[in-house]
């Protein structure tokens, strides 16, 4: 049941891709729109991953998980009924929620129902393999759905699957919870909403309104102000969120330094692939989004073997092989243009997730072993949370590239080679960037990347 948990947060993750350009036509929306269609989810799971894993170790992992798939689902119900696009916005914000409880919840009752070290491995990997299967069928599933009906209906696939979760979860789960575990950072997640919130409208509206816009400007200098006051209440909180000392290291720094550029430009590219077959290359719904399929396909099958590359051939080559192989594939791809046939695309989508499935459990395991393993979860959750926040900067950035070059006189398909060529070129840089201070030193076998007790959900 953690499992089917999982697997419905990261459906939900990839399927919404295939059903933007449907979302744009019907609900009349700009570029603007479909970003915070995207960015209300992602922005919720990225700040509340911390603070739903120590919701469930104080309150009990099978409450807060059975809770976090209630709201969940139902929040796929007001998407589904959203008769304006305020309303999806606020039912994404709602599913952000839940999938902050569910995600992280599902990893901890796994991990408390076998004690066993045989078993839990055994248990973490099909929990992998579900996250994957969900990661890979929401282009495919999406494509289909939106094509038969129309958008409304990905969402409301959720429901049998919700309701299948809840009915054999409730009398099967066993309830645990950490005596021990820290208190509740109410004042720093309300700051770091409101911090990433407002960085984010300025990046996402800057392009509509004027970057001297006096509301843009000052949607800049607010979310200056609540990370100094997020930086300053962390710093003398005796239970932070997000402890400010562990960036001491630079072993963590530079990871979840790495892990934010992974989650800008994975996410920020992969917002586009669809809108870039269907607006650009004509294809239909459906097509799109079995077009995208090699990408996330190939992070499903790669991914597994990532970490047990890492432990064999260190942190430093693997995420720096994988961000340059990203970057390169991405930078084809922002070659492709309207008459560039198949053959010569798949390719190099599928070049870009082998690139990304290399980066992210191993930069997860490079925070891991940075600090001590009674902060484990903490790391693995932090790690998470980054790479969240870098997806939420990605498609406000990308997506300002786009209105930007359109602005100017530039086509949309100029605005997404643009768009392509600097996703990669960010992850060119950022490979350099661990290629030169990612520790070099193979991790041992008691510190490879493992999954922990509070670890959430790969990229939205």
């Amino acid at each position: 049941m953690a499992c089917l948990g999982q697997f419905m947060v990261l459906l939900d993750s990839t399927i919404v891709g295939a059903a933007l350009p449907d979302m744009q036509a019907r609900l009349h929306t700009d570029m603007s729109g479909l970003q915070w269609i995207v960015n209300a989810y992602v922005l919720l799971v990225a700040m509340l991953l911390l603070s739903g894993g120590v919701f469930a170790d104080r309150f009990g992992r099978k409450k807060i998980f059975l809770s976090g798939a209630v709201v969940f689902t139902l929040a796929s119900v007001v998407c589904g009924l959203a008769p304006s696009l305020g309303w999806l916005i606020a039912g994404r914000v709602l599913q952000g929620i839940g999938a902050a409880a569910l995600s992280p919840g599902s990893l901890a009752l796994l991990v408390d129902a076998y004690p066993v070290p045989q078993e839990r491995v055994k248990a973490i990997g099909l929990w992998a393999g579900f996250s994957g299967i969900g990661l890979a069928a929401g282009p495919p599933v999406g494509g289909i759905l939106v094509e038969a009906l129309d958008w409304r209906s990905i969402f409301f696939v959720n429901l049998p699957i919700g309701a299948i979760l809840l009915l054999t979860a409730l009398p099967v789960l066993r309830e645990s919870r950490n005596p021990n575990a820290p208190a509740i950072d109410v004042p720093g997640t309300i700051l770091s909403i409101l911090a990433v919130g407002t960085l984010t409208y300025g990046l996402i509206e800057g392009g509509v309104r004027g970057w001297t816009s006096p509301v843009i400007l000052g949607s800049f200098v607010l979310a200056v102000v609540f990370t100094a006051a997020f930086i300053a209440v962390e710093a003398r909180s005796t239970a932070p969120m997000m402890p400010l000392r562990l960036f001491r290291g630079s072993l963590f720094t530079v990871s979840n330094t790495a892990m934010v550029m992974v989650g800008f430009s994975l996410m920020g590219s992969v917002f586009f692939l669809s809108q870039f077959f269907v607006h650009v290359q004509g294809a239909s719904i459906l097509n799109s989004g079995l077009e995208t399929l090699p990408l996330s396909l190939a992070m499903a099958i790669v991914s597994p073997f990532a970490g047990r590359l890492a432990a064999r051939y260190g942190f430093r080559i693997v995420v720096t092989t994988g961000l340059s192989v990203a970057g390169l594939g991405l930078l084809a791809f922002g070659c492709v243009h309207a008459d560039t046939g198949y053959g010569n695309v798949w390719w190099r989508l599928a070049v870009t997730g082998i690139g990304f499935a290399l980066t992210m459990s191993p930069l997860t395991g490079a925070a891991i072993q940075s600090v001590s393993p009674q902060e484990s979860g903490l790391a693995s959750g932090m790690s998470s949370a980054t790479r969240q926040i870098g997806a939420v900067l990605g498609v406000a950035v990308l997506g300002a590239v786009v209105t930007t070059r359109e602005s100017t006189g530039a086509s949309f398909e100029a605005g997404l080679d643009t768009v392509f060529v600097v996703a990669g070129a960010a992850s060119l840089v950022t490979a350099a960037f661990t290629g030169l201070w990612l520790v070099k030193a193979k991790p041992t076998e008691s510190t490879a990347p493992q999954t922990p007790r509070r670890q959430a959900q790969p990229a939205d």
